[in-house]
């Protein structure tokens, strides 16, 4: 398997490896890994969460349009 990173991302493998807290790059890319599907799950299963409330709840009067700029607008605080 061939993966490419940036060089930002490869400095960043470098300087955790150089720190210390990992032996080599592989284990970088491993906690990375093991970190984003825990991140995946955890975001998959709000979102279940979110359209379960949706279902099971009153019907809104906002539109489409105005959920997304309220939840950009909570996004960005």
């Amino acid at each position: 398997m061939n993966i490419s990173f940036t060089e930002k991302q490869q400095q960043y493998i470098a300087a955790q490896v150089g720190g210390g807290d990992y032996q080599n790059a592989s284990e970088v890319v491993r906690d990375a890994l093991r970190l984003h599907e825990v991140y995946r799950h955890r975001v998959i299963e709000e979102l279940r969460a979110e359209i379960a409330k949706g279902w099971d709840g009153a019907t809104s009067a906002m539109s489409v349009q105005d959920i997304v700029k309220l939840k950009q607008q909570v996004a960005r605080k």
